[in-house]
């Protein structure tokens, strides 16, 4: 069996990897999703389950009114002490320019972070404040016991290198607290935009990995070592450990921001963030995933590809470790517990009690209309991954809106400027009914409707979508009403929900969701009630309104 990439698939940026004994852990960033970072499990490499979010309580975490694709960046996850670290940044403001050396100064803030724990499943600590000077924050832990936190160094200034390197500086753990001087280790390669610092010793060197290029089409694994810990770090021989910049024949794009781990045998494998473009479109509907890739120590000392030519793969070779697979997530979930299932997430918000409750009436999920849908405050939305190009999802909804700023429905979401929401709402003139909301892009219209499509009230209203690629259908149907699907004679374009998909200058990092929502802008908290949320991963259907089965 070999392993097969993406290994995360959908939204899972920024993989930072660690083995303690026998089990490996991949950390990546969630942004404005809470709670935040995820931490995926495996024994083999091969299968991996979501095991927890640790920053999932005020104390650690509140992004309310952090912008779109800001909040929770590149988290580093290390082990070290009988302790699980870690380090991440919680990114408030981005601002418009983002290339090196634009004209005009681009002002934001990252502030960085350091929680710990003994038990990675369990409660983290409160955060450590460690420094604001850039973003994508790692730790390293030298083997005299001392450890440095490494990140990039952001330049405001009018004409200057934003990416202005990678700043090292000592941590002491006894006064909680960076000690010393800032130090620059690396400035980068022309290819710019130098971030995601991981650092390793090996042999006597310290080796430096970076990313470099920009998260997108450019983006390159960049690999440098020194004797000593402050440098100066000569580059690898070919400079880019990992790329597929100059192939675009390449089915894993957007590769960089990676990471390194030891197997128990001694074998390297290094985790890394991609794309999968859409095969038409050329947009990467699932976000920027985690794929994984053996690699081997050369004669010279230096880390390369199996084939040396530092090109992704689809499939890498297994470590020599037993398999240890685990149960699917379920297709879908009844909200008969307490607790919302492990695959949901929402906004910002680390008071999810004023969004949602699971048991205000029980083997429901309740969510209180709250603000509009995009709002970086309190929204009602909540939603899992889109993990597959092609998948079906669907709802069943009691809500009895009692006017047109009462809404509530199901939508497949990226942010406030990229969305297609099929909610009901009341018209004075209509009275209850359904129509799609879509917020686009790329489009002169950004704001589009469809006509309405008057529903009886009192009965629950079973709401679906499809998607196939680019190709979005929804559909509904009235309980004890319809006996057959009724569908939207619109095609919806899913490939908006993408990073490529944007106003220019704007952040775009995270990836397609698909959820329930509620709003109230009249400010009165008027609730709905969703039985039941399945979603499916299937492959292709050419006419998306052949039925698998009843739902």
């Amino acid at each position: 069996m070999t392993i097969k990439n993406p290994i995360l698939p959908g939204f899972n940026p920024d993989p930072s990897i660690v083995r303690v004994g026998d089990d490996y852990y991949i950390a990546t960033s969630t942004f404005e999703w809470f709670p935040g970072v995820q931490i995926h499990h495996s024994r083999d490499l091969i299968h991996w389950r979501l095991l927890t979010r640790p920053l999932n309580r005020a104390s650690q975490l509140n992004m309310l009114g952090d912008p779109d694709s800001c909040g929770i960046w590149a988290p580093c996850l290390t082990y070290a002490d009988g302790l699980f670290w870690l380090i991440y940044t919680d990114v408030k403001r981005f601002g418009r320019t983002s290339v090196a050396g634009a004209s005009g100064a681009s002002m934001r803030d990252f502030h960085n972070y350091l929680v710990t724990t003994p038990r990675i499943d369990g409660d983290w600590s409160d955060p450590v404040y460690l420094n604001s000077s850039g973003f994508d924050p790692s730790l390293f832990h030298d083997d005299d016991g001392r450890k440095y936190l490494l990140n990039m160094l952001w330049d405001h200034r009018p004409g200057a290198n934003r990416f202005a390197g990678i700043i090292l500086q000592e941590y002491s753990v006894k006064e909680r607290k960076l000690v010393g001087e800032r130090i620059n280790i690396f400035k980068g390669t022309p290819l710019g935009l130098t971030e995601g610092p991981h650092l390793y010793k090996r042999n006597g060197w310290y080796y430096l990995l970076t990313a470099e290029g920009g998260t997108n089409f450019n983006h390159a694994v960049t690999f440098a070592r020194s004797r000593n810990l402050t440098g100066p770090y000569e580059l690898h021989p070919e400079t880019y450990l990992l790329s597929a910049r100059h192939r675009p024949d390449a089915p894993l794009q957007r590769t960089g921001h990676a990471d390194l781990v030891e197997t128990q045998a001694g074998d390297t494998y290094m985790v890394y963030l991609c794309g999968r473009p859409l095969p038409n479109r050329g947009r990467c509907t699932l976000g920027r995933e985690t794929a994984i890739q053996k690699m081997a120590w050369s004669e010279d000392g230096w880390l390369r590809t199996l084939d040396r030519q530092g090109i992704p793969t689809l499939e890498t070779p297994p470590s020599q470790l037993p398999l240890h697979p685990f149960p699917p997530s379920p297709m879908r979930e009844d909200f008969s517990g307490p607790e919302l299932p492990l695959d949901f997430q929402w906004l910002r918000t680390p008071y999810p009690e004023e969004l949602f409750s699971l048991t205000a009436r029980p083997g429901h999920l309740r969510l209180f209309g709250r603000e509009t849908i995009g709002s970086l405050f309190r929204q009602s939305l909540v939603a899992r991954r889109q993990q597959s190009h092609c998948f079906s999802a669907s709802t069943v909804i009691e809500f009895e809106p009692e006017h047109f700023q009462q809404l509530a429905g199901l939508t497949c979401y990226y942010n406030v400027a990229k969305f297609h929401y099929l909610y009901i709402s009341h018209d004075e003139n209509v009275g209850k009914h359904l129509r799609v909301m879509s917020s686009i892009p790329d489009s002169a219209l950004t704001d589009a409707f469809t006509p309405h499509i008057p529903i009886p009230s009192g009965k629950p209203v079973h709401l679906r979508v499809e998607v196939d690629y680019d190709r979005l259908h929804f559909g509904y149907r009235i309980a004890g009403t319809h006996d057959a699907w009724q569908w939207l004679p619109q095609q919806f374009d899913a490939s908006i929900l993408s990073d490529e998909a944007t106003t220019p200058g704007f952040p775009s990092f995270t990836g397609a969701f698909v959820g329930m929502a509620c709003q109230d802008m009249a400010g009165t908290g008027h609730p709905a009630d969703f039985d039941f949320f399945e979603y499916e991963e299937r492959a292709y259907r050419e006419n998306p309104f052949n039925q698998r089965r009843d739902l």
